[in-house]
């Protein structure tokens, strides 16, 4: 997933980054044309996963080829095949993702041990997969040293080189992110590639280019999945823009040849929600836990209900939050920006400043200093914040809610026009939050009639 609740901004970088020099070339590439887009491509969403996709043919048996069903009888036929249990290992992985079932990344990695076990050099396409389990369960140490060996193994591998690239975009390395992308366009300049180039730019706060992109990627897209996905970074991307109504367009349009995407409907809910019509965005925000009871999902109903003085609601989200976080816990995984802000704001402020700090050891992104430093907010320690807040916010993005937070830690150090820069920015898109939206205009407005 993008940036938290990305929304415009007027900020950018206060200088061009080397690796935002490198990313230029990504735009003279696209100038390649269709010709050099390879059929089936595999999209890299920005979370760092890999998965191949059904390609809409059929086997003997009537199974898609691509689909787990078929991987699991082609392993079945040919145990030693390394390569089958690498697809079958990267498809499990990408149905952990779209399903939410944590059991699926043991189905996952059983397969692709078995892999390196028939295969345990030069086996690219497992050690691409492993790193993508590994980003998956948020363990991007681990997928950077996958990812590494795979480079080594497939120099030519751009799937390798998106793994990369997800994994120092986890871990800050920005400019190093910003060289395995570069190197996974050249090698493929496929609508994968060009998401991942998409994403590249969006962090740095440039909607224009990471629009033309994504607007490439979706031309590529070989998949209805992979449609779907590109339709989703645009909807995002009209959001970030101020445009809710063409996001609100696009979504309707995408959601007609795939209407059970969660995450496309978790898209629309945040347009409708951005449009004031909290009904719609509700029903929406219900259809996709139906589907996938992601926590971001979970902790934009919870907070819409909450807004809507449907207090019981909230609280059964909250509760199935609450009873994820504890598998997540008894299992040592890390915990994600959605738990973080979620006990911030809804549990306990102390717990949330430990959680951040565990998670950001391993994982020193934007989305998280921006949830450390609301933590730190919450908890009381504004000054500590306020670093934290600046660190969300250097490369640029555009997101109301770190916006937002920040506006806040300035306000509690007494600085009220800082405040009020960041206010501003952040309501430019008028919803893009159920709770803080209106915490937001209630204190500009008190800034502003503050003599």
């Amino acid at each position: 997933m993008h940036p938290d609740h990305t929304a415009p901004t007027s900020a950018q970088p206060s200088a061009p980054s080397r690796g935002g020099r490198r990313l230029r070339r990504i735009v003279a590439t696209m100038a390649l044309g269709a010709a050099m887009f390879a059929v089936g491509a595999v999209m890299l969403p920005p979370g760092g996963n890999t998965a191949p996709r059904p390609v809409g043919h059929h086997g003997q048996d009537g199974t898609p080829r691509g689909s787990i069903e078929a991987l699991q009888a082609r392993v079945a036929r040919l145990p030693k095949d390394p390569g089958g249990w690498a697809a079958l290992g990267m498809a499990y992985v990408q149905q952990a993702r779209s399903t939410a079932d944590p059991a699926t990344y043991e189905r996952a990695e059983k397969a692709l041990r078995t892999s390196l076990s028939v295969q345990g050099e030069g086996n690219t396409d497992a050690e691409t997969a492993m790193g993508a389990l590994a980003a998956a369960r948020h363990d991007f140490p681990a997928a950077l040293r996958w990812a590494r060996r795979a480079t080594t193994s497939g120099p030519y591998s751009s799937s390798a080189y998106g793994v990369l690239a997800d994994a120092h975009t986890q871990l800050g390395h920005y400019d190093d992110a910003d060289e395995a992308v570069q190197k996974m366009t050249d090698l493929r300049p496929d609508a994968a590639s060009l998401a991942r180039a998409s994403y590249a730019f969006e962090l740095k706060g440039d909607t224009a280019r990471a629009r033309a992109l994504m607007q490439r990627s979706l031309a590529a897209a070989a998949t209805p999945a992979d449609r779907a996905f590109a339709h989703r970074v645009l909807a995002d991307l009209d959001l970030q823009d101020a445009n809710p109504h063409e996001a609100l367009a696009r979504t309707r349009t995408a959601l007609r040849t795939a209407p059970t995407d969660s995450a496309l409907l978790e898209t629309r809910a945040r347009a409708y929600l951005a449009l004031g019509d909290t009904t719609e965005a509700a029903a929406d925000y219900r259809a996709a836990i139906a589907i996938a009871p992601l926590p971001h999902y979970l902790l934009g109903l919870g907070e819409l209900e909450q807004a809507l003085g449907h207090r019981q609601r909230a609280a059964e989200n909250y509760d199935l939050l609450r009873a994820q976080d504890r598998i997540r816990e008894a299992a040592g995984d890390p915990a994600d920006t959605d738990v973080i802000l979620f006990e911030a704001d809804h549990g306990n402020p102390r717990r949330a400043v430990t959680l951040a700090e565990e998670t950001l050891r391993n994982r020193p992104f934007v989305a998280v200093h921006d949830a450390y430093a609301w933590a730190l907010h919450r908890a009381g320690r504004d000054v500590e914040a306020l670093a934290q807040a600046d660190k969300a916010l250097a490369q640029g993005t555009r997101s109301a809610l770190f916006r937002y937070h920040r506006a806040a830690i300035h306000h509690a150090l007494g600085d009220p026009e800082a405040a009020r820069r960041d206010l501003t920015e952040a309501l430019r898109e008028p919803g893009f939050h159920p709770l803080h939206a209106d915490a937001a205009r209630d204190l500009l407005q008190r800034i502003d009639t503050t003599p």
